[in-house]
């Protein structure tokens, strides 16, 4: 993907799975039934020792465009280059983590919750980002509100979204896709199920 590849990422599905995985062995199998539900987008949460490896295992899974979440520092970011990660997501925005980004030239998804957050982004040249906690920072009138001032950015609301709530979300101009984790249920792994939910998720429009 090109630098400026964040946006052609997001525009690939309407839901991107947030994904906790503690088995590296659910890698691949969870990706082949994420991919054939037509959510192509895999964001892999760094928030178990597995990710990593996890990582690279779904990347030899085809179609899958496999990225790294809960990236917090340019460490974490340097690990998560090493394992092949196409696109970067951070809860928030630091920084010496854009920069850091901004200089890999890897798509990059920061996360922002106020103006002050966004104009950090815009800065360093960023126009995509990921609104989060979504549910709790305000939710759709929020969103709605800082998408007035902040014509033509890209957002990607992920906290608190479910089924029933991310169309709120999808329909609002600004919103290119959402994040989600309903769509890999906690428990032992179900491809048919997250399959599935992934159908269901895929056919949400915008």
């Amino acid at each position: 993907m090109a630098e400026s590849g964040i946006e052609q990422i997001m525009a690939l599905a309407p839901v991107i799975p947030v994904i906790v995985i503690d088995r590296v062995e659910d890698a691949v199998p969870l990706a082949e039934a994420l991919v054939a539900g037509g959510l192509p987008v895999l964001e892999v949460t760094l928030r178990t020792p597995a990710a990593l490896d996890a990582m690279k295992a779904m990347k030899q899974v085809a179609g899958a465009v496999v990225g790294a979440g809960t990236v917090l520092n340019s460490r974490m970011l340097s690990d998560a280059l090493d394992a092949g990660a196409e696109f970067i997501v951070s809860p928030g925005l630091t920084d010496s983590l854009g920069e850091a980004a901004v200089t890999a030239g890897i798509p990059f998804l920061p996360g922002i919750a106020n103006a002050s957050n966004i104009m950090t982004g815009l800065d360093i040249g960023l126009d995509s980002f990921k609104f989060f906690p979504a549910s709790t920072s305000g939710g759709v009138a929020a969103l709605k509100a800082l998408s007035g001032p902040f014509r033509g950015l890209n957002f990607c609301p992920t906290g608190g979204i479910s089924a029933a709530t991310a169309p709120e979300w999808l329909a609002l101009d600004a919103v290119r896709c959402v994040g989600g984790s309903w769509v890999v249920p906690p428990g032992p792994l179900d491809p048919a199920k997250v399959e599935a939910l992934a159908r269901e998720a895929a056919a949400l429009k915008s």
